[in-house]
């Protein structure tokens, strides 16, 4: 296929997301909107009444950056890997695969699917902060780019696990046991500047740390790590987590066997 035709191949998956995404928003949007909404009540309104403040910023407002990144990471992460995964197990993906369509382009159309509802959710969720708490963005560019940059290296993580997964149980394992407490113990609720030094010296190693500081510098203007920083971790997992997925699918590891 020309070059041409591998745009319109792309188009098409990326609509065919989309279009999943819309067609069930009972599932897709409204259950992350709700967890989000419960931990503003709880964890913001009740609690965050006793915590006072943090980071300089009323605990409601320091936590809202975090919990609108915390959606859009699973978000992302799930949307790809439901999707991809059911794809392989229905014998879609094989079929593209087959086609002569590029394997960047079975990637990327996925990935569209990704960032959609990642940064659909995080929308939402941003819309219900504003009824909790005030927030006022401090650096527009910093906290878009941080934004999609994240909901890209989860879609592609989410990938990856699809293209392992044998069967459906496998799909939840790495959200479960890997993502979750990576992403509670990546910032989202409080500042490392409370952690022991060597703590804090171990969460230098979670790289949500980053993506949650990093946003939450574009939003408050904080952040507890060099912003510098923050970027190039994204941009290296992002390009890891693409040369990985880009390395399996055309090797067909985990779809032709």
């Amino acid at each position: 296929m020309q070059t041409r035709g591998q745009l319109r191949a792309l188009k098409t998956i990326a609509r065919k997301e989309t279009v999943r995404i819309l067609r069930i928003w009972i599932q897709t949007i409204v259950p992350p909107v709700i967890t989000m909404t419960l931990y503003f009540v709880i964890f913001g309104n009740l609690i965050g009444r006793r915590i006072g403040d943090m980071g300089g910023f009323d605990y409601m407002q320091y936590m809202a950056p975090g919990l609108i990144m915390m959606s859009v990471i699973s978000n992302s992460y799930g949307n790809v890997v439901s999707s991809f995964f059911g794809a392989k197990f229905q014998g879609h993906l094989q079929e593209m695969i087959v086609a002569p369509m590029q394997t960047w382009v079975i990637i990327l159309g996925h990935v569209v699917g990704g960032v959609i509802r990642g940064l659909s959710v995080g929308l939402v969720v941003t819309i219900v902060a504003l009824f909790f708490t005030h927030l006022e963005v401090q650096h527009p560019l910093t906290a878009i780019s941080i934004l999609v940059l994240t909901s890209v290296v989860f879609s592609l993580g989410g990938m990856i696990n699809a293209i392992f997964a044998t069967k459906f149980d496998d799909i939840s394992i790495i959200p479960t046991f890997v993502l979750g407490p990576l992403t509670y113990l990546g910032g989202v609720f409080y500042t490392i500047a409370l952690l022991p030094d060597f703590w804090a010296k171990v969460s230098a190693f979670n790289p949500i740390l980053y993506m949650v500081n990093g946003f939450r510098y574009g939003v408050l203007g904080v952040s507890d790590i060099d912003i510098g920083m923050a970027f190039a971790v994204i941009l290296v997992f992002l390009a890891l987590a693409f040369a990985t997925c880009f390395y399996l699918i055309s090797r067909g590891i985990g779809i032709r066997e």
